[in-house]
């Protein structure tokens, strides 16, 4: 059977293990192709090319280029004519599905990675959200915080969405060596000492950093060799994160801008926190499925993808959301209970092997673009 054109279109993205991942899982069974709508190339581009898997790079900066991305993408689409359109990412999204709907593509699908941030915090974008919801003939929803966004806050006709969690090769978690360990704590300086409290999020307001420091600062005073860890650490939200980290000491915190090898990186940590300050804010939270299948004991609130299945004391801490004392309650709490951290670890990798596996979203995908 002849295979079906997809085209996956995607914006800002330099690395993702989880796009590599995905394309060599959908490569066997689609003439399948990847716009990269960047400013420049990129290790996804470079992943790609290796993998002999056919990427486009259309330059893209910001809104800037918006319309000479779109002329581009709407050409190439008219010209190659694929069966299926597969959007990710904001201006991905905007871009693909505009000049998808115009060459008339049939099947126009876009991945919701974002939930009700507009609606909070950028409400301009609200119509533009709107206006994917209307461009699409498919949605994608990653979790109940982009359940409730789409049918509840935009209205969207329930059988336009499809729900699919992000997959994971969940096995690049397991059995990490102890030399990828070892280089990634040379890297960063990180000392090896004990506890090591890993955060990884970026330097945003909604990401609840500024409830981790003071409950670090705290935790600190009962454990002075502690070190705090902030990975991703760049972002519109910097300035009042760092002023915050002054009164560490250099000895007690590593800041980190980028991680290629995000698996070495979560073995380094012997605590976990990821806190969202609410709800709805985190469309899904790679991260907690992520910490989870490393085996690190966590403290989180319960935003995005974590709702729907962490629970209190069984797979991690779940602590009140915007909530300091709680933040700090959980790290003491798991750094003096070795049973609880080691049930935490095991029913923790259980859980994420149950839900998360790649094959499962493949397979649930596969069923969209055959509709």
């Amino acid at each position: 059977m002849k295979k079906l054109q997809l085209i996956y279109i995607v914006s800002h993205v330099q690395k993702s293990i989880a796009f590599e991942s995905t394309a060599l899982a959908l490569k066997p069974y689609y003439n399948l192709t990847f716009l990269l709508l960047n400013p420049g190339t990129s290790d996804l581009q470079k992943f790609l090319t290796d993998h002999n898997i056919p990427v486009k790079q259309i330059r893209y900066r910001d809104k800037r280029d918006l319309v000479s991305a779109f002329f581009r993408v709407f050409i190439f689409l008219v010209t190659k004519r694929p069966q299926i359109v597969h959007t990710h990412l904001f201006d991905a999204q905007l871009v693909g599905l505009t000049a998808a709907w115009l060459a008339r593509i049939r099947c126009r699908i876009y991945t919701r990675h974002t939930s009700n941030f507009h609606h909070v915090y950028q409400k301009s974008g609200v119509k533009y959200d709107k206006l994917s919801n209307a461009l699409s003939t498919r949605i994608i929803s990653i979790s109940q915080a982009t359940d409730v966004t789409l049918l509840e806050l935009e209205k969207v006709a329930a059988h336009k969405v499809v729900k699919i969690p992000h997959g994971f090769e969940l096995k690049q978690f397991y059995n990490i060596s102890q030399s990828r360990i070892d280089a990634v704590r040379k890297k960063w300086n990180i000392p090896n000492l004990q506890p090591v409290v890993g955060v990884v999020a970026r330097f945003i307001e909604w990401k609840g950093i500024q409830f981790i420091i003071p409950a670090f600062k705290k935790f600190k005073k009962q454990h002075p060799t502690a070190c705090l860890v902030l990975c991703n650490a760049q972002g519109p939200y910097a300035h009042t994160v760092l002023t915050m980290l002054e009164d560490i000491p250099e000895a007690n915190k590593i800041i980190i801008p980028f991680e290629t090898d995000m698996a070495a990186l979560y073995r380094v940590f012997d605590l976990y926190i990821h806190t969202p300050v609410t709800p709805l804010v985190e469309a899904f939270g790679q991260t907690y499925v992520e910490a989870l299948a490393s085996g690190i004991p966590s403290v989180f609130t319960l935003s995005g993808i974590a709702k729907e299945f962490v629970e209190h004391k069984k797979h991690a801490w779940v602590a009140e959301f915007q909530n300091t004392d709680s933040i700090y309650t959980g790290m003491q709490t798991l750094w003096c209970d070795l049973s609880l951290r080691n049930e935490l670890i095991e029913n923790g990798k259980q859980e994420v092997a149950l839900r998360f596996e790649l094959a499962d979203m493949i397979s649930k995908l596969q069923t969209v673009y055959h509709e």
